[in-house]
Parts: structure tokens; C-alpha cells; sequence
């Protein structure tokens, strides 16, 4: 029983992992639902690491006990020697990758927490705080640049090419979308795909997943952006922004941004209630499916 728990844990990872991730980043229905689809992601990346962690545990600990809370109640210090060498080779597997996942993640997460610090050293050194906007900074830059610096201690950045190009409106409508970033903390959102994606970076899916959920991330703060402000001004100011873009990034910089121009100037029609609400359930019940099956295998 619990043999046959374990190939279904492994293909659910492997499928989660590669044509799902591949199929949802090409899917067209996250444009009209940015957050249900942030939801579906984060489903998919849990389920995927729990299914696949699973398996090899689930295989591995079958020779001592019927369900995998049995088989855990028995191990003492024989077990080791009822194992076969294909179950050793799978707890090997399972805590190798455990361990790549992990550590991968936290060595993400301390480079950017550390990048992040000398950032916001510097902002503060050669910043200049803008009563207008509180927690604001403008550098004294004459490109057109905006962005935020997640965190506790979080930043808004602005530089004096912004304020000289864009008029108050289309300055708060820029706010706005940084502001939307900071609350809803995207940057913690997407950087477990961005571990994820370095962990295997030869799984195509895994490198679709963190490309779709930074898009969703700027849809959304778009989104909100938009309903603070009149949708002119924010492709305004978003159109003069991404002018600045360094030339050798047009291709792919434009492109992207064309779309999210033409998302925001003609917004498609969010997804009915009862769809919306179908995709929040489908995330939770992914999720619950690798769950049950650990604790009932």
C-alpha cells in the first residue's frame, strides 16, 4: 500500500513541477484573476516539494509499518537493517533534496536580505526624504526611476527624473503601484519561486513558474494602482517609465510592458464569481492531497 502512495506522490510531483507549471504559466485566465492565480502558484510550488519529499519517505519507511504514522511510531535502532537498499536510496534521495530545497532557499533569502541592506544604507546616504510621500526618497537621477525596497524597514525610491517627467497624477498612480508591492509584501511571494527555479534550473517548469508569478505580481499591483487612479494616468506614467529602459532590455522590456499597457487601458472581464471561488478551492484542495496521503499512507 504505501509503495503504491509513493509512486502516486512522485508522479504528482513530477507532473506538478513540469507540464502543469508549463501549462498555468501559458494560460491565459491569471490575467483576469492576478490573485487566484498567485493562489494556484503557491499551491502548485507546496504540493509539488511536499509530493515529491514524500515519496521517498513514503517508499523509503514502507518495510515498517502499514501507514507512514506506523511505520514512524517503529523506528528504533534495528530499523535501519529492515530496509532494502532501493528504500535506503530513497530516503537518501528524499533528504538530499530536502536539503537542496532548503538550502537554496535560505541562501536566496540571506543574499537578499543582505543585498537589500547595503541598498537601503546607500538610499539613506544619498537619499533625500520627500515630505510629500512619507517613507519616500528621491535621488537625484535624471532617468525616470521608481521602485520599492521591501522589508521592515521598507523604501519607497524615486528619482528626480520622475518628478521632472510625470505630473502629480501620474506621480501618485507610480506610488500607488510601489505602495501596492510593499503591503502585500510580493517580494516574499515570489522569492521561494525564485529558489525554486535555482534549485533545478534545468526543469523548464520550475523557470515558467518564477517568470509567471513576477507578471501576476506587477498585474496586481497595477491593479491596485488603478483602482486608486485613473487608468490614463497610470499607462501614462508607466509608458514614461518604461521609456527609461536601458536599450539593450527593449525587446523583451517592451514587449511585456505593451501588455500590461493594453491590460490596463482594456481591462478583460474578471472571472465569474463561482470560477473565482472554484480556483481558490482547487488550490486548497491540491495542497490537502499530498497532506492526506502522508498522513494516511
Amino acid at each position: 500500500m504505501m509503495e503504491w502512495t509513493a509512486l502516486g506522490l512522485l508522479l504528482l510531483g513530477v507532473v506538478l513541477a513540469e507540464p502543469v507549471s508549463r501549462a498555468l504559466a501559458g494560460a491565459h485566465w491569471p490575467a483576469r484573476d492576478p490573485v487566484g492565480a498567485l493562489l494556484a502558484w503557491q499551491a502548485v510550488g507546496l504540493a509539488g516539494g511536499l509530493a515529491l519529499l514524500g515519496a521517498g519517505i513514503v517508499y523509503g519507511l514502507a518495510p515498517l509499518g502499514p501507514s507512514l504514522p506506523a511505520a514512524l511510531r517503529a523506528l528504533d535502532a534495528a530499523s535501519p537493517a529492515r530496509l532494502g537498499p532501493t528504500h535506503v536510496a530513497a530516503l537518501v534521495a528524499a533528504l538530499l533534496l530536502a536539503l537542496r530545497l532548503v538550502g537554496v532557499l535560505v541562501a536566496v533569502t540571506v543574499r537578499t536580505q543582505r543585498a537589500r541592506r547595503r541598498h537601503r544604507d546607500l538610499l539613506d546616504v544619498l537619499g533625500t526624504p520627500w515630505p510629500a510621500a512619507p517613507g519616500a526618497r528621491v535621488l537625484d537621477h535624471p532617468v525616470p526611476v521608481a521602485y520599492c525596497l521591501p522589508g521592515l524597514r521598507s523604501r519607497l525610491v524615486l528619482s528626480v527624473g520622475v518628478l521632472d517627467a510625470l505630473d502629480p497624477a501620474g506621480v501618485r498612480a507610480v506610488l500607488a503601484h510601489e505602495r501596492a508591492h510593499l503591503r502585500e509584501r510580493h517580494d516574499l511571494v515570489v522569492l521561494p519561486f525564485v529558489a525554486w527555479g535555482a534549485t533545478a534550473p534545468f526543469v523548464r517548469g520550475m523557470v515558467c513558474a518564477q517568470i509567471a508569478v513576477a507578471a501576476l505580481i506587477e498585474m496586481r499591483a497595477d491593479d491596485v494602482a488603478a483602482s486608486r487612479c485613473r487608468s490614463s494616468e497610470l499607462v501614462g506614467a508607466l509608458r514614461t517609465m518604461g521609456g527609461a529602459a536601458p536599450a539593450a532590455a527593449l525587446s523583451s522590456f517592451t514587449t511585456a510592458l505593451d501588455r500590461r499597457l493594453s491590460r490596463i487601458t482594456d481591462p478583460p472581464p474578471p472571472l465569474p464569481r463561482a470560477v473565482r471561488v472554484l480556483v481558490r478551492a482547487a488550490a486548497v484542495a491540491l495542497v490537502a492531497a499530498p497532506t492526506a496521503s502522508l498522513l494516511l499512507a
